[in-house]
């Protein structure tokens, strides 16, 4: 499987205010329709002020429901893209966009869906709910933490669906400014007797990981992160870490390994060095490749290795069938072969 060129056009057909901070931008592809599962992003590519930026923005429409590409941004203090994004595209204007990606996805299964969103962390929350409720009969409880009620997005999009799905769709508000922080104890309340079902939570950092601490198991538990920290060098691999080459590593990357890396046509060679990333021998060879989260999440930095192999820290972007053929994001793929030559092309 040959993976096409990672960004494609396309164009803002409307623009739809969901609340005072917070729009929806749908769009055409220009060249070919965009799949996607039900929970994933699409990276873009902005430049702002002359200077090409990358930020992934999660699809608010469902491929089951919506005959339209949606995707919702939320302003944000000292956002250089998402403030961009708000205060400068019009319809009409076209903008740049990977391929979706991510497994915020649902699984085949019948066990109840809980979903916990913070602010715009309703994002993909609400694509998932639009697409279980078209195509299972799954009942899906949502815990929804906005700053107050003029934060609250797709109101009346979720108002709508439980009327239509009567009995099988549940919304629960917190809002802040009249309860305060949401705490783990709401977070087992709302919970209850659903503690086998799937959890997808989705927000900020603090309240990512307050709610995954809070729930009491033993249902499985999807976490959706944009920019959150990069593993440190010397952290173990996680199980299920991927090799996505058939070559057999070697134990450590010896210290005469070499590295190369193709990219925009230029061939380069470094030493490589024990723990270091793909993306990091490129800076250090003197290029320049695409990246954005450098945490495994937007594929903005994906690569093709062509000999040797490499050992993903983390995944949250890449399909089996990517993996399968090559594929890595090169800010999580550390070398464990004493050779290994990865292609930006």
């Amino acid at each position: 499987m040959a993976r096409v060129s990672l960004f494609q056009r396309a164009t803002v057909t409307r623009i739809v205010k969901e609340s005072a901070g917070a729009r929806t931008f749908v769009l055409a592809p220009q060249d070919e329709p965009i799949a996607y599962r039900a929970g994933q992003f699409c990276t873009f590519k902005i430049a702002v002020h002359g200077t090409e930026l990358f930020r992934s923005y999660s699809m608010s429409s469902a491929p089951e429901t919506d005959g339209e590409l949606m995707t919702t941004v939320k302003r944000v203090p000292g956002g250089a893209v998402s403030n961009w994004m708000h205060d400068n595209l019009s319809e009409g204007d076209v903008v740049e966009l990977t391929k979706a990606a991510g497994r915020f996805c649902l699984r085949e299964t019948d066990v109840p869906l809980l979903g916990f969103s913070g602010g715009s962390g309703i994002t993909p929350v609400l694509s998932l709910t639009k697409s279980a409720l078209a195509t299972t009969r799954r009942r899906v409880r949502l815990l929804c933490a906005d700053r107050d009620a003029d934060s609250v997005i797709f109101e009346a999009t979720l108002t709508e669906l439980a009327r239509r799905h009567p009995g099988r769709l549940e919304v629960v508000r917190h809002l802040d400014s009249s309860g305060g922080f949401l705490d783990a104890a709401a977070v087992r309340a709302f919970v209850g007797a659903d503690g086998h079902a799937d959890h997808y939570v989705c927000g900020p950092e603090a309240f990512m990981e307050m709610v995954e601490l809070a729930l009491p198991g033993p249902g499985l538990v999807f976490s959706e992160r944009f920019g959150a920290p990069a593993p440190i060098p010397d952290a173990p691999a996680p199980a299920d870490s991927v090799t996505p080459t058939v070559s057999t590593p070697s134990a450590t990357t010896a210290a005469t390994a070499t590295v190369t890396i193709i990219l925009n046509g230029k061939k380069r060679s470094v030493p490589g060095k024990k723990g270091e990333t793909l993306l990091e021998s490129a800076r250090r060879g003197g290029l320049a490749p695409p990246f954005s989260c450098e945490a495994g999440n937007c594929a903005t930095c994906i690569a093709k290795v062509t000999s040797g192999s490499a050992t993903l820290r983390q995944n949250n972007a890449l399909t089996d069938d990517e993996l399968a053929d090559g594929y890595v994001l090169t800010c999580q793929a550390v070398p464990d072969t004493e050779s290994i030559t990865v292609d930006y092309e």
